[in-house]
């Protein structure tokens, strides 16, 4: 069973106030992706790295490149979603998105974000922190979304048991 419905379509582009706009990442995106994360490695590691192991502290561009098209793939199967928040021109690589199905017993998806480090507590991110539960409740077809890193903390997720495979919405 697929955790959103058939014939759903995920958005392909998705505007915010700031100028910025969100699509589905690409493989082609490591140029921006890449110092992204790295500028970003020890914040990101101390959000992530309990729970999905990444950042790596030796993340090459080859195995960038190869997690962004294990995520593009994704996308296109509708099994899980990593969007790129990009300014207006496509320069820069702000932060990501993700909507992914649940692990964890109790919601439908489980969504989580972040922004490069120079944008922390910044416009961009209090524009994203805003945005992305409105715009998952208004476009996504989810009835139990869970914030990760928001509603609870990622080590309260990770005490939370898991999903069994027969028990995936």
């Amino acid at each position: 069973m697929t955790w959103l419905p058939e014939g759903w379509q995920h958005p392909s582009r998705v505007e915010l106030p700031t100028g910025h706009h969100l699509r589905p990442i690409h493989p082609d995106d490591t140029p921006l992706d890449l110092p992204a994360v790295r500028g970003s490695r020890e914040r990101l590691w101390s959000i992530y790295g309990a729970a999905w192991g990444w950042p790596p502290a030796d993340l090459t561009e080859e195995q960038d490149r190869e997690d962004l098209q294990y995520h593009w793939d994704e996308a296109q199967r509708q099994s899980s979603f990593n969007y790129a928040l990009l300014d207006a021109e496509e320069t820069e690589l702000v932060g990501c998105v993700y909507v992914d199905p649940p692990e964890r017993v109790g919601a439908d998806a489980e969504i989580s974000w972040w922004v490069r480090e120079e944008h922390v507590g910044g416009p961009v991110e209090a524009a994203l922190d805003a945005f992305v539960p409105q715009w998952v409740a208004e476009v996504w077809p989810l009835r139990a979304p869970r914030y990760v890193g928001r509603d609870l903390s990622w080590q309260e997720w990770l005490a939370l048991p898991e999903i069994e495979a027969s028990e995936t919405p």
